[in-house]
C-alpha cells in the first residue's frame, strides 16, 4: 500500500491494487482487499498459498484474510485444502465475462488454430493492456520445447513482437506512463509470466521499433523474452465504424475495450488516469521532452506509410502471432516463410470481423444480490457481503452486454445503484472496468489478472479431484474419473479418491481396464453412434447411469454416471466402487447414485466455466 495514502480505505488496512495510488473515497475496502488476495493468489505457483502466506503477500491482517478466504470459498472462487487456499475453475467466469463481453476469442479463435495447424506452430491473439499485452487466445503446439504462455499472461510490451504495434497507437501520455514502469521495474518483477530481465535495454530502441511498425505494418521479436524464442506478429483492425463499442468496439471513440490503452482522445477515463488528477494537459506535459519525441517519431512514421488517417483501416483490436523457437525459425525465416500465411489468416480474420452479426445478449445473471444476502445471513461475520457483491458486478457483463450503464449494470446484478456505483468506482481504480463519455461502463483486460492465466490450463481431472474427494467421504467407499482409450477398447483411470475402509477398490490413477467389463466403461460407451446396437448400452444410455455387479472381479461392485462438457458430449465418467457385501444393488442405487449425479453435475458445471473459452484436457 503506498506511503502517501492517507484516505477511508487505507486507514482500514485495504491493500491496494495495482492502480493510481490515491484510493478512492467511496471505494469498497474490503473489495480491494479481496481482489488483492485474488492476484496474490494468482502469482503464486500453481495458484495456491498457505493462508500464512497469503498473510504475508498480501500485508492483512490474518483475520481479515481468513474472512476474505471464507467469502471466496462460498462463492467457490478459491477451496481451502487444508491450510491452503486454492483457486477454483469457478474464478474463470469473471474472465469469461471479459472474454464474451470482447467477442474476438469467439470470432477469430477458429482461424488462430487453423492457422497453427498449417504452419504446425502456436499462434497467439493479444490485446493490449496499458503498456503490456495480454493473451486472450492461446494455439500451442503439443512438443517437448512448447511455450508456457497462458490465456490472461501479462507481458511488458518492449518484449515481445505484439507490443510496438500496440505502441504505434499510444499517446504521449501512453509514451510517460510505458518510461515511468521501466524505470520503477528495470528487471520486469512485475510480470511474473516471464524470466526476470537480464541486461537492460535502450528505451529508444523501443520508440524505434514502434516507429518500425507503424510503417512495415508487422514486428519482430527476436529473442526479446528469452534465448531461442521467436515470433513474428501482424495487427486485426476493426472494420471502420461499423464494429460498435456494444460489441466490443468503440470506432467512433478510438477507445478499444479490448485493446486497453488510450487509442484517441475519446478515452476521457485513461487520459484522466494517466494525468493522475483529471487534467488531461497536465498528463501530456509531464511526459517530458524525451516521451514526446517518441511518440513524435512513432506519429511521423504512421503519416509517412500513409497510416495517419485510421479511420477506412480501423483501429487495432487484437494482435495475431505466429510464435516459434530458433531451431525450426531464424527470426528472418518467419519473415520471409510465415509472415505472407500469417497476413492471409489476419485478412481472414479481418473479414469475419466485418461480416460478424451483431451480438445478442444472453441472460443477465439472476438473483445474485439475494444469494449474498442469504449468504451474509447464514455465516454471519464471516461471510463479507460488499466483497460478494461487488465481484458479482463483473459478472453483469458478457455477450451482447459490452457496454452497460450504471441502471443496467444494477439491474442485472439487483444491487440498489448506490452499492453498484461504489463497486464501479473501485474496480475502475483496480483497472477492472472503464468508463465512457457515454456514462457506460465496460470490462478491461485487467479482469483475466483475477486467476485466470493458472486456471486456463486446469485439466479435467485437476476439476474432478476435490469433488470425487468429497464424494468418497460422504458415502464411504472408494470414487473414481476415467476416460475411453484412443482405441475405444478400454477406459483409463485418470482421477481417484480412497474411501477410508479396510476393503477397499484400490485402482491407481493410469490403471486400464476392459470398457466393456466396467461400469465407467459402459458409460462412455453408450454416448457412442453404435451404441444403440447393444442392449445393455442402450438400456444404460436410457437410465443414464450403469451398475456393474461382479462382472469384472468377485465381490466388485461399481456405478457410474457420465460427465458431460458445454457440448453435450460424454468426456468422461465417475464411479463409485465397493464390496457386493455392503448392500444390495437396490440400496447402491437409492444411497449411492443421486451422490453420484449431484458430483457429476459439480464437475460439470466447473467444466463449462473452465471450457468456455480455453481448452480442457481431459487427462
Amino acid at each position: 500500500m503506498p506511503a502517501n495514502t492517507t484516505n477511508a480505505a487505507a486507514r482500514d488496512g485495504a491493500a491496494v491494487p495495482d492502480g493510481p495510488a490515491v484510493v478512492p473515497d467511496e471505494a469498497v475496502a474490503p473489495l480491494l482487499r479481496g481482489i488483492t488476495v485474488l492476484r496474490r493468489l494468482t502469482e503464486a505457483d500453481g495458484g495456491a498459498l498457505s493462508l500464512s502466506a497469503l498473510e504475508r503477500a498480501t500485508g492483512l491482517a490474518r483475520s481479515t484474510v481468513d474472512r476474505l478466504v471464507a467469502t471466496l470459498a462460498r462463492m467457490d472462487y478459491v477451496r481451502l485444502d487444508g491450510r491452503d487456499v486454492h483457486l477454483a475453475p469457478r474464478l474463470m467466469e469473471l474472465g469469461n465475462a471479459y472474454l464474451a463481453a470482447l467477442r474476438l476469442p469467439a470470432l477469430l479463435a477458429g482461424r488462430a488454430d487453423a492457422l497453427a495447424d498449417e504452419l504446425d506452430e502456436s499462434v497467439s491473439l493479444a490485446v493490449g493492456d496499458r503498456d503490456g499485452i495480454r493473451f486472450i487466445h492461446q494455439a500451442t503446439r503439443r512438443r517437448a520445447m512448447s511455450l508456457s504462455f497462458r490465456i490472461g499472461d501479462l507481458l511488458p510490451a518492449e518484449r515481445t513482437a505484439p507490443g510496438p504495434l500496440f505502441a504505434a497507437g499510444w499517446t504521449p501520455a501512453d509514451w510517460h506512463r510505458w518510461h515511468e514502469r521501466r524505470t520503477a521495474d528495470p528487471r520486469d518483477d512485475r510480470f511474473p509470466a516471464l524470466p526476470p530481465r537480464e541486461h537492460a535495454s535502450a528505451d529508444a530502441e523501443f520508440e524505434r521499433r514502434a516507429a518500425r511498425a507503424a510503417v512495415d505494418g508487422w514486428a519482430l521479436d527476436d529473442q526479446l523474452i528469452e534465448p531461442g524464442l521467436v515470433a513474428i506478429s501482424v495487427p486485426v483492425r476493426a472494420p471502420g465504424t461499423g464494429w460498435a463499442r456494444g460489441t466490443g468496439w468503440a470506432a467512433d471513440t478510438g477507445w478499444a475495450v479490448g485493446a486497453g490503452e488510450v487509442a484517441g482522445a475519446g478515452d476521457v477515463a485513461g487520459a484522466r488516469d494517466m494525468a493522475g488528477a483529471g487534467d488531461v494537459e497536465g498528463a501530456a506535459d509531464v511526459a517530458g521532452a524525451r516521451e514526446m519525441a517518441g511518440a513524435g517519431d512513432v506519429a511521423r512514421a504512421r503519416e509517412a506509410a500513409g497510416a495517419g488517417d485510421m479511420a477506412g483501416a480501423g483501429e487495432v483490436v487484437c494482435v495475431a502471432s505466429v510464435v516459434s523457437h530458433t531451431s525450426r525459425h531464424t527470426a528472418p525465416d518467419l519473415r520471409s516463410a510465415l509472415l505472407p500465411r500469417l497476413r492471409a489468416a489476419v485478412a481472414a480474420m479481418e473479414d469475419d470481423l466485418r461480416t460478424a452479426p451483431p451480438a445478442q445478449p444472453g441472460p443477465p445473471p439472476a438473483g445474485l444480490a439475494v444469494w449474498t444476502g442469504a449468504s451474509k445471513q447464514e455465516l454471519g461475520r464471516e461471510f463479507v457481503e460488499s466483497l460478494a457483491r461487488g465481484l458479482t458486478v463483473l459478472t453483469a457483463f458478457g455477450e451482447g452486454r459490452a457496454a452497460l450503464t450504471l441502471t443496467e449494470i444494477a439491474r442485472a446484478t439487483g444491487l440498489t445503484r448506490a452499492s453498484a456505483r461504489r463497486a464501479l468506482i473501485t474496480h475502475e481504480h483496480a483497472g477492472l472496468v472503464a468508463p465512457a463519455p457515454d456514462r457506460t461502463y465496460a470490462l478491461t483486460p485487467r479482469v483475466l489478472s483475477l486467476g485466470f492465466p493458472p486456471l486456463s490450463r486446469t485439466s479435467l481431472p485437476e476439476i474432478a479431484q476435490p469433488h470425487l474427494t468429497a464424494l468418497a467421504g460422504r458415502v464411504h467407499e472408494s470414487a473414481a474419473l476415467a476416460v475411453l482409450s484412443d482405441t475405444g477398447d478400454e477406459i483409463q483411470y485418470t482421477a481417484r479418491a480412497a474411501g477410508g475402509r479396510v476393503l477397499s477398490a484400490r485402482v491407481t490413477v493410469g490403471t486400464r481396464l476392459p470398457a466393456h467389463a466396467t461400469a465407467l466403461g459402459r458409460v462412455l460407451l453408450a454416448d457412442r453412434p453404435d451404441a444403440t446396437a447393444s442392449p445393455v448400452l442402450r438400456r444404460v444410455r436410457e437410465e443414464g447411469h450403469a451398475l456393474v455387479d461382479e462382472e469384472l472381479e468377485a465381490g466388485l461392485r461399481a456405478v457410474a454416471v457420465p460427465v458431460r462438457d458445454r457440448a453435450g458430449r460424454v468426456v468422461a465418467a465417475v464411479n463409485v466402487a465397493m464390496h457386493a457385501a455392503r448392500g444390495t444393488t437396490e440400496e447402491c442405487l437409492t444411497r449411492v447414485l443421486p451422490e453420484l449425479r449431484h458430483t457429476a453435475d459439480l464437475v460439470e458445471a466447473e467444466l463449462r466455466v473452465a471450457g468456455r473459452f480455453c481448452r480442457v484436457a481431459v487427462v
